[in-house]
């Protein structure tokens, strides 16, 4: 029986295939550090804390980067920045659960994310929302299939559950950490070295909020302005992520 892949076709929206394109390249060029032969450990270890903190500030967060590490205060900014760090430190260890099982990938973020902040019952469980844990396993089904490009698919996740809000808290933080966990599983970052994070930052996070609502509506020209908008999000990334190299 045939199946169609109903990502495949986004790829044809204008700009999408470009913006694609240019991500993948800006990756590309991440990897070809030279630096990255002898202190490759050494960038992905400062590329997990700015990817968390980025995080941090995107969710409210706002703890200086100078600052921002561990051990954190136990208020309500230090909370943040201890969940947005603990699911970016899960990021590139999910690549081979991501591939086989992608809501166990989904739940482990969150359980890691709210950890003694929300009962135990509550952790890596999709809220009891009428429709919400069965539009979830459809997206997991849907891009753990999918041929699409690795960019594409970690940008449709991103947007997935950032207007599902599947878990009800740290929604925001788990959508951006799955999305690079999309990027490692499907090789476009094997070894979780970009900052898509700060390329958000630097996109500024009003657009960040407007490509989403664009997203939301569901029209070719949504889907594409939120697509293009999250590539160049990684494009930028591993731009940053060069700076660390260097």
């Amino acid at each position: 029986m045939t199946t169609t892949d109903p990502l495949a076709p986004l790829t044809a929206l204008p700009g999408v295939a470009e913006a694609i394109d240019a991500a993948r390249a800006a990756m590309d060029g991440l990897l070809r550090e030279p630096a990255l032969r002898r202190q490759r450990g050494e960038v992905r270890a400062a590329a997990r804390l700015r990817s968390a903190w980025a995080s941090a500030q995107l969710a409210g967060g706002d703890l200086p980067w100078q600052s921002f590490g561990p051990p954190f205060d136990d208020d309500e900014p230090g909370r943040l920045a201890q969940a947005a760090l603990q699911v970016a430190t899960e990021v590139g260890g999910l690549a081979d659960t991501w591939r086989k099982a992608p809501l166990q990938a989904l739940a482990r973020l969150h359980t890691v994310a709210m950890t003694g902040q929300v009962p135990d019952g509550e952790l890596g469980r999709p809220r009891p929302t009428p429709g919400v844990s069965e539009r979830l396993t459809t997206m997991a089904d849907v891009v753990v299939s999918s041929t699409a490009p690795g960019v594409l698919v970690a940008g449709i996740v991103h947007a997935d559950l950032m207007t599902l809000r599947p878990f009800g808290s740290a929604d925001d933080l788990v959508a951006r950490a799955a999305s690079r966990v999309v990027l490692v599983a499907r090789g476009v970052d094997p070894d979780a070295l970009t900052v898509p994070e700060m390329g958000l930052l630097d996109l500024g996070a009003d657009a960040y909020r407007k490509a989403l609502a664009a997203y939301s509506v569901g029209s070719p020209e949504g889907l594409a302005h939120w697509l293009t908008f999250h590539a160049a999000s990684v494009q930028r990334g591993a731009a940053f992520a060069r700076t660390l190299c260097r």
